[in-house]
């Protein structure tokens, strides 16, 4: 049996043993990989909300958890889009990027009808009910059994130091070790792989493969096997984040929006993740432009708290990604291999990845591991980069001049090429499928209209996150002045029309589908909360 030992806990070591243990192992039945990990018992653990995108519903289905125990466990509540405010200028407008969107099939012509409009109404609001299900603060899961047609795109906001926990308590009863320690020694062999690690609680640990799940200090993979990191910082300029806590009880009773926030503040922006018992605040922002203690003042005045009255922390970070994930018989996954600031949830997902990708081509023999690592480099390289030029995107279309930060963020030094590039093509024609006919999709997964009135939804691929429905959202969200058909004025041009089935969605909403609230308290058996004092489906902002 193959001996996996993995180097580090977290949200990155237990998604990998137990995604590794459900995958190859099915949950301990039929076990083929003996999996240890070691867990500092030393390493401060950092309280913040996490906010994943839909596929982590395909990672829990092969861990083989129940969702409902899972989001008891995690503190979890739903979240169905990323809403954006503040970001085109600082006049309190906001767009959304939903989980749910509408494609035609064999031609997909809503966005061209939407530019040709007079751009009245979100073209986003055009093709997709979810943006308005999630203003009106509703679940995307019914009480009873469904009969809203097409189920809804999902995620979570749940408690990432849980979420750990969770998936920790879950691994072991099935099989994986748990040796809470720390690595004090890295033994190489003389083929240049690693053999074996010391430990301050005990004997060495040898092992056939090996995961860097330390973190920003990469124990293995950066300081054994000395790969170097790529720096992104001259694309995205933010490095640091001001976090807190604030409880309902005392802050917004009863509002639990069923998705994230992303509010741009002077010097970036601030997320908003709303879970069971309280809201994770945290304020991304660039120490270049506004120093800790204006950042953290910025934070709470934000939030209409005077200083003092709740407890912040600020966390460094750097932007980029190892040149190599995987390198002789160790992998990072996680921190370790690089860091994406969270500005679309990709934390989480690039775990997911690496310990997908890892569990396809986990070989079973050290005979020859350069084919492995080499696809598996080339795999997860391509979705940093992915990430890199969407996030990207969403700074550089900005139209604020507020504030120095705003205004560098915009100059054509920190767009990277890639990106400019696919902004310079779209001045001649919208983003379509063709354009991402070489990327497959993942996390917003459309459901196409097979013109009868009936929608199927496309299959989950392994691929990249985002397609062109997810590009036309930040871009007409941002209001990019790109491509425009139109000839004529826009006092002369039509209305935009919702596609019917979004309409009629939205319109009887209410009737199939209950307040976000009312779906935790009852589905999740939280009896505790009062919420019939206020109206249904309403919060404040």
């Amino acid at each position: 049996m193959r001996k996996l030992i993995i180097v580090g806990g977290g949200s990155a070591g237990w998604i990998t043993a137990s995604y590794l243990n459900g995958a190859l192992n099915e949950q301990g039945k039929r076990p083929r990989v003996d999996i240890t990990v070691i867990e500092s018992p030393d390493i401060p653990r950092i309280t913040v909300g996490e906010a994943p995108i839909p596929n982590i519903l395909k990672t829990l289905n092969v861990i083989g958890v129940d969702e409902i125990e899972f989001m008891r466990a995690t503190e979890a509540t739903f979240k169905q889009s990323i809403r954006f405010v503040d970001w085109v200028k600082k006049d309190g407008s906001s767009y959304h990027h939903p989980f749910n969107i509408i494609r035609s099939e064999p031609y997909d012509s809503y966005g061209y009808d939407w530019l040709c409009s007079d751009r009245s109404a979100p073209f986003i609001d055009m093709v997709s009910d979810q943006p308005r299900i999630c203003e009106m603060n509703l679940a995307p899961k019914q009480l009873q059994q469904w009969n809203f047609g097409p189920p809804f795109q999902y995620a979570f906001h749940m408690n990432a130091l849980k979420f750990a926990d969770y998936l920790r308590d879950y691994s072991v009863a099935r099989g994986v070790k748990h040796v809470p320690a720390n690595v004090t020694d890295i033994h190489m062999r003389e083929n240049g792989l690693i053999d074996r690690v010391s430990i301050d609680a005990g004997d060495d640990i040898k092992g056939d493969m090996f995961v860097d799940c330390t973190g920003f200090k990469s124990l293995l993979l950066a300081q054994q096997y000395d790969v170097p990191c790529d720096d992104y910082s001259q694309w995205l300029l933010c490095n640091r984040a001001v976090v807190a806590q604030f409880s309902y009880e005392d802050y917004y009773p009863g509002c639990v929006r069923p998705y994230t926030t992303a509010t741009a503040l002077s010097s970036g922006w601030a997320w908003d993740i709303p879970m069971q018992t309280r809201r994770s605040v945290g304020y991304v922002h660039s120490s270049a432009f506004i120093n800790e203690d204006d950042a953290v003042s910025e934070l709470l005045a934000y939030q209409g708290v005077e200083p003092g009255m709740v407890d912040t922390r600020t966390i460094p970070f750097f932007v980029g990604q190892r040149r190599k994930a995987w390198v002789g018989n160790c992998v990072a996954v996680g921190l370790a291999g690089g860091f994406i600031e969270p500005l679309e949830s990709t934390g989480l997902y690039l775990c997911d990845e690496a310990a997908t990708v890892l569990a396809e081509y986990f070989p079973f023999s050290d005979e020859d591991l350069e084919p492995f690592s080499q696809r598996f480099n080339r795999i997860i390289s391509n979705r940093y980069f992915e990430i890199l030029d969407f996030i990207n995107m969403h700074y550089c279309l900005t139209k604020r001049d507020d504030t120095e930060f705003w205004r560098t963020v915009q100059q054509p030094k920190h767009i990277n090429d890639r990106l400019k590039a696919k902004l310079e093509f779209w001045t001649r024609k919208e983003p379509s499928a063709q354009d991402f006919i070489d990327q497959s999709f993942m996390g917003t997964n459309p459901m196409i209209s097979m013109g009868d009135g009936s929608f199927v939804r496309t299959p989950v691929d392994s691929g990249r996150l985002w397609n062109y429905e997810s590009y036309k959202s930040v871009l007409y969200g941002m209001h990019y002045d790109g491509y425009d058909p139109s000839d004529l004025d826009y006092s002369k041009r039509p209305k935009p029309s919702p596609i019917p089935f979004v309409a009629e969605r939205v319109k009887h909403a209410r009737q199939y589908l209950p307040p976000h609230d009312v779906w935790l308290k009852r589905a999740l058996g939280m009896q505790e909360w009062e919420t019939a004092a206020r109206p249904l489906g309403w919060c404040n902002d």
